[in-house]
């Protein structure tokens, strides 16, 4: 099933193919026409990369103010399982892959299906939740009929932890062993890297002696625990998704506008040589209709 668990609206993208060639004339040569043409285009490319790596900076930014306190709240809820050991099952696993909607992001997204699909070699995936459709067009050929739930309208606007409540009820209806959340962590403006976190199910988390520890601990009790602990588990793995994504399209577009730039240096270069040409060759045609007719 589909579901929009996000308030962001899905935007369209259209991919356009430019050929890198340019157009030639009947002699061979690219006509000044053609690489004005070209020039034009390869300079309205880099306003566009360079406006977008402007608005990735700005979403960066507020990314990362986000990711601090999220961070916060999930090494905290996760604290609980590193301080006590629960016994690893091998039953039903549960992979919840983290990504968006949007692209122009370098390998964000192709590292979480390539992590998945190494899992999948290992053990097959049986239930599989993803966030955001990039991810489930890379995996939907290969592993459809593992899908649990996927949401759509992700990355237009920053995630709430209200969409990671969703996701959470979602996971714990699932009834597994052991989760695996799957997302890239975010290291700095240059890097991240794609890991996974495993949380317990309910039964392991049920069965270890030192919860029980604790004042007043039933399994009501513990059931609303690990659905507020998934949740901010989630909610940091969607920060930390969030922060590295707009990173590496803040990178990519940087990249784009520095091709783009060192294009145009080329284009103008040989429009300038062309243009030569044609002034050198029109001025010897005057010169040869003048020496004949003397």
């Amino acid at each position: 099933p589909l579901r929009p668990g996000f308030e962001a609206m899905a935007v369209p993208m259209l991919r356009t193919s430019i050929s890198l060639a340019p157009a030639t004339s009947a002699r061979g040569m690219a006509t000044l026409k053609d690489i004005e043409t070209r020039l034009k285009s390869v300079k309205n490319i880099k306003k566009i990369t360079s406006s977008m790596k402007m608005v990735s900076a700005a979403k960066f930014t507020r990314a990362e103010k986000a990711l601090k306190p999220a961070r916060v709240y999930g090494t905290g809820a996760t604290a609980l399982y590193e301080k006590n050991e629960f016994e690893s099952s091998k039953g039903k696993e549960l992979i919840l892959a983290v990504s968006s909607d949007r692209g122009l992001c370098g390998g964000v997204h192709s590292a979480i299906a390539k992590n998945i699909r190494a899992t999948n070699l290992e053990k097959p995936v049986e239930n599989l939740i993803i966030i955001g459709d990039k991810v489930k067009a890379m995996l939907s050929k290969q592993m459809s009929n593992a899908f649990v739930v996927t949401y759509n309208n992700v990355g237009k606007s920053q995630a709430s932890f209200t969409d990671a409540i969703d996701v959470a009820e979602e996971a714990l209806s699932t009834e597994y062993d052991t989760a695996n959340i799957i997302y890239n962590n975010f290291v700095n403006v240059v890097s991240y890297k794609t890991k996974g976190k495993e949380v317990p199910g309910l039964e392991a988390v049920e069965s270890n002696d030192g919860i029980y520890l604790y004042d007043e601990v039933d399994s009501e009790v513990l059931k609303c625990y690990q659905e507020f602990t998934l949740a901010n588990i989630i909610h940091h793995a969607i920060k930390e998704q969030e922060a590295s994504e707009q990173s590496a399209r803040m990178n990519a577009m940087e990249n784009a506008t520095r091709n783009a730039g060192e294009m145009i240096d080329k284009l103008t270069l040989q429009y300038n040589r062309t243009r030569q040409a044609v002034i050198t060759r029109e001025l010897i045609e005057i010169i040869s209709g003048a020496n004949a007719l003397d």
